[in-house]
């Protein structure tokens, strides 16, 4: 039997210094099913070297491409002019939620798709009906049976798509479907996050043409076939970047995280602000700063550009030590709350209501043993075990690798005291 692998952290350790944030998880799990679309070989650089791209690698190969990944580069080359299969195994879908989004690609590509209903972290339900939808206005046939999705078409036509919620997976996954549609797709009440309209530039690079993305209306072109012209580099990880500088702020330290986007992080920084931190921006890089109490505040998770759901998680481990109460919503999923039983097990005071969490901040967290229950679970209690007294020993950190690359390797860099060691 494999031994499971455990982070521990020795918290009270200040993090200073500079530190360099990674290629973005979720734009890259969906630029990946994307070089399907290729007649030629695309070379997708900056990706992060994270469970999730290696669950996209192996389901590429799967099907049938020829791909040349270097993770220590972060560049990968991917042929899908080899590709002979249209199916995905369970045993893939299982591992990643985006698993989903080769159903758009193959039955753009192909004709037809039979990919099961993707796995990813359990935070409550995340159904793919507006997916279907989406493809099924397109003219596709789409079929659910005994958990497989099975989807078919003579030849998709751009249609009119109308989103009953906003879905970032649904307004991806329609977006591939509609790359090689005949005529314009029209996508209402679409996702506006940073990894849409990453997908869309790449999409226009290979010579489909896509409008909007960043807004509530997005336009797909379809052309008849596409082909990459030239590396496509993906954007920087949000999600990673306000991970470290909530981490800054939970140590009271001085950190710059170079290679990012600030404007991206507009929601959260406004918060570290409230709070009393201090955040510096210039083009490519922010710097976060903190000494002394921090104020408790309340926040909503939103879409896009309001406060990031993936960010809640390492939000309300930070606001377990501010002074006062603070109440955090949670929009988008129902079930992300679970990371709270945990700290409680550190010394938190947490009182749940439905979708409200209410957080009476403590002086001080002290160390325990807590489990990961999912990705961003991991990286709200990799910031309560830098906050706490003693060494918090943290299990199933699977989850964290599936969306942080080596982040024990870069807060160590940091100054904080934190390893892995095998039981």
């Amino acid at each position: 039997m494999a031994q499971e692998e455990r982070m521990l952290i020795t918290g009270g350790q200040r993090l200073e210094g500079t530190v360099r944030v990674s290629g973005g998880k979720n734009t890259s799990v969906a630029i990946i099913p994307a070089t399907i679309l290729s007649q030629t070989p695309c070379v997708i650089e900056n990706l992060p070297d994270i469970e999730d791209v290696h669950v996209s690698v192996e389901t590429l190969r799967h099907l049938g491409a020829r791909v040349n990944w270097d993770p220590a580069l972060g560049t990968m080359e991917v042929d899908a002019s080899s590709i002979c299969r249209t199916d995905v195994p369970l045993e893939l879908c299982r591992r990643m939620r985006a698993s989903s989004y080769y159903i758009g690609a193959l039955l753009a590509r192909f004709g037809q798709a039979q990919v099961p209903l993707p796995g990813g972290c359990d935070i409550g339900r995340r159904p793919i009906d507006q997916h279907i939808k989406g493809m099924r206005a397109l003219g596709a046939r789409v079929e659910t049976a005994h958990g497989l999705v099975t989807a078919t078409a003579d030849g998709l036509t751009g249609g009119d798509v109308f989103m009953d919620m906003v879905t970032v997976g649904g307004t991806i996954n329609v977006m591939l479907a509609a790359a090689c549609a005949q005529g314009t797709t029209t996508i209402y009440n679409a996702a506006k996050e940073p990894h849409i309209v990453d997908l869309a530039n790449f999409l226009n690079s290979m010579g489909c043409r896509v409008k909007g993305a960043g807004t509530d209306v997005i336009r797909v072109r379809g052309v008849q076939k596409l082909a990459s012209r030239r590396p496509y580099a993906v954007i920087p990880d949000q999600i990673e970047t306000g991970t470290l500088m909530i981490a800054a702020a939970a140590t009271h330290g001085d950190v710059t995280i170079c290679g990012c986007i600030p404007t991206h992080m507009e929601a959260l920084t406004a918060k570290l602000l409230e709070m009393g931190a201090k955040v510096d921006e210039r083009d490519d890089a922010i710097r976060v700063r903190s000494i002394g109490a921090h104020r408790a505040v309340t926040f909503k998770t939103q879409v896009y550009p309001g406060f990031p759901t993936d960010l809640q998680q390492p939000m309300s481990a930070l606001l377990c030590t501010a002074t006062g109460t603070s109440t955090v919503v949670e929009n988008i999923f129902e079930s992300r709350f679970r990371h709270l039983a945990e700290m409680e097990r550190m010394g938190a005071r947490v009182r749940i209501f439905e979708q409200t969490a209410v957080i009476e901040g403590v002086p001080q967290l002290h160390a325990a043993a807590v489990e990961a229950t999912d990705l961003r679970a991991g990286a709200a209690l990799v910031i309560a075990g830098l906050m706490a007294q003693g060494t918090t020993e943290i299990s199933n950190t699977c989850f964290i690798d599936r969306g942080y690359e080596h982040l024990e390797k870069k807060l160590s860099s940091l100054g904080a005291v934190i390893w892995r060691a095998q039981e």
